[in-house]
């Protein structure tokens, strides 16, 4: 069994791999070439066949299955089930812990894992999650990932679904070396793994039945939002939910061969002429402000108002008297 699916696995990755890439954009071409370096997917066409063929199996063999299970095995079973295998990888997921340097999240995994499989009968009832905290999803991809090895280019592999070269060798890894599958292989007949491993796959599909469905909906590009999704999931998980210390700050980050932001015109500015030297210093000039030009115009108008208000305080005198 474990000779067979990793030759599968290794196959399936070495059919991607050289099935060639698409041809990058011109360095002329910036933008384009930038989008298609941050997308790191040079094998699309291939990628988005192997999607298409993935997508028709799901639809018409393994979704239904998830929906059969989901609809026929009562939820409190389902729950059982799942705790049962999330138990089982706790091992491994200590492992990478330690690997990783992460003693404090080491500790909460091994005492999760002793405590379920202890008084949680087998993990079957999650007893530490308010004491300890919840699982935590490590493998050694992510190892790798926080040892600083690149993940190399998006893969679309049958069956298996999105990864990439590094988190394919962390795969690989993990089958060899999950403390929890080689304890099961000593005690288990072989058709027992091959029942965990068919129910923990139809687990899987069945807790993203709905996710899935939502993405689809809302994507015009299916593919293009897994494949955004499912990087930035990977890339989340090697930092522990810590923020990204390599994320640009909007506002402070420049082209270098982008020129400098010109400064900004004001929309009208006032002129204002030197009066003669009796008259009060003219306030300072204000920007975006719009005044009427003095000239003779504007005196003989104001000699006018000024005319006006003096008939009307003489007839206001005279009503008095």
């Amino acid at each position: 069994m474990r000779g067979g699916s990793l030759k599968v696995i290794a196959v399936s990755a070495l059919l991607v791999i050289l099935a060639g890439c698409a041809t990058p954009p011109s360095p002329e071409n910036r933008e384009a070439r930038q989008e298609w370096e941050q997308l790191n997917d040079p094998a699309e066409p291939t990628n988005r066949a192997v999607f298409a063929f993935n997508q028709g199996l799901d639809k018409a063999v393994i979704k239904p299955v998830a929906e059969g299970y989901r609809d026929y095995v009562p939820k409190v079973v389902r729950e059982r089930i799942r705790n049962m295998l999330t138990n089982m990888s706790e091992p491994w997921s200590f492992v990478n812990e330690v690997l990783q340097g992460e003693i404090e999240r080491s500790g909460v995994t091994l005492g999760r894992f002793l405590g379920n499989t202890t008084v949680g009968i087998l993990g079957m009832f999650d007893v530490m999650d308010e004491l300890l905290g919840e699982h935590h999803d490590e493998d050694f991809g992510q190892t790798l990932g926080v040892w600083g090895v690149g993940e190399g280019p998006y893969l679309m592999l049958p069956l298996f679904g999105p990864n990439n070269p590094r988190d394919l060798t962390g795969d690989v890894a993990g089958y060899f070396l999950d403390p929890a599958s080689w304890a099961l292989g000593l005690v288990a007949p072989q058709p027992a793994l091959w029942a965990k491993t068919a129910v923990g796959g139809i687990d899987k599909r069945e807790k993203y039945i709905d996710p899935l469905e939502e993405i689809e909906r809302g994507s015009l590009d299916f593919y293009a939002s897994l494949r955004s999704l499912w990087r930035q999931r990977r890339a989340d998980l090697i930092r522990n939910g810590k923020p990204d210390p390599k994320a640009a700050v909007p506002g402070f980050t420049f082209d270098e061969d982008e020129p400098p932001a010109r400064p900004a015109t004001p929309i009208a500015t006032t002129r204002f002429e030197p009066g003669p030297p009796s008259a009060a210093p003219a306030p300072a000039p204000v920007a975006n402000v719009i005044v009427v030009p003095q000239g003779p115009g504007y005196d003989a108008e104001r000699q006018r108002m000024d005319d006006l208000k003096a008939q009307m305080r003489a007839k206001i005198a005279g009503l008095k008297s």
